[in-house]
């Protein structure tokens, strides 16, 4: 959806998808959310740049766990092609971060007995209390790196982020003043180096309130740095597609605007 005001233009949306018709939100309440959200962003400004903590609503977190997930496929393992090349069992998050991805999660969207190789699937963690468990291997790519198939022929199933106890509202208030992430843009993520430069719009923070849309910035860290600097997992859990998360609030990042 595009709002426009004195010439400038603003996009934003909204979506729902799920295997039951009766749990997808009316046709009405999806069009108001995107009304909604679109118009919010009208009057956007840049913000000059500062490293702040950073929100990333769950739509945008998600984006962060198929890096994750990227960077943790056998094919990179094998390939050397991953910044988190021998990270198993080594602590990546902190403690109260576990990462599922389940093959048979009841009505999950990725949900299926077995994967592109005809491997049954699992239900298992990829981080478990912060620390690496596990790598999303195919048949080829365990036979490369002499392990099983984890059932991922074709990629992880349902992987989402285990909910914390906040609403989005509890983690801008915890963040105080700093910047809520509602969209990115780019291609700046370098899994072999693991360094994270993308465009983003959202808003400023200010006394745990949206004080101003913002936009024409970029988000950078180091992929390792930023997923080590959760410091609150949110309770706004969507299973709307395979790979979903709650928001995510990073203590600090780097913001370049203007």
């Amino acid at each position: 959806m595009v709002a426009e005001q004195g010439g400038a233009k603003e996009r934003d949306g909204w979506s729902a998808s799920a295997h039951a018709p009766a749990a997808v939100e009316s046709p009405t309440a999806i069009g108001r959310i995107a009304g909604e959200r679109t118009a919010r962003r009208l009057g956007g400004r840049q913000l000059t740049t500062r490293k702040a903590p950073v929100c990333f609503e769950h739509d945008a977190a998600a984006t962060l766990l198929g890096h994750l997930a990227g960077a943790l496929s056998g094919t990179a393992l094998y390939r050397r092609s991953t910044f988190l090349s021998g990270w198993l069992g080594a602590p990546l998050f902190p403690p109260f971060v576990t990462v599922r991805d389940e093959g048979r999660l009841p009505s999950g969207l990725g949900s299926a007995p077995f994967d592109d190789d005809g491997v049954a699937t699992q239900d298992r963690s990829l981080i478990d209390g912060g620390v690496v468990a596990g790598y999303l291997l195919d048949t080829y790519a365990g036979r490369k790196l002499g392990l099983a198939s984890t059932g991922n022929g074709g990629g992880f199933h349902n992987l989402y982020l285990r909910p914390g106890d906040n609403d989005l509202a509890g983690l801008l208030r915890q963040m105080h003043t700093g910047l809520l992430v509602t969209d990115l843009m780019g291609q700046g993520v370098n899994l072999i180096t693991g360094d994270y430069s993308r465009g983003a719009a959202g808003f400023w923070v200010e006394g745990g309130e949206l004080a101003f849309p913002v936009h024409e910035i970029t988000v950078a860290a180091h992929l390792r740095d930023l997923f080590g600097a959760v410091v609150a997992v949110g309770s706004d859990l969507r299973f709307a597609a395979p790979c979903t998360s709650p928001s995510l609030l990073i203590e600090e990042m780097t913001i370049a605007g203007a």
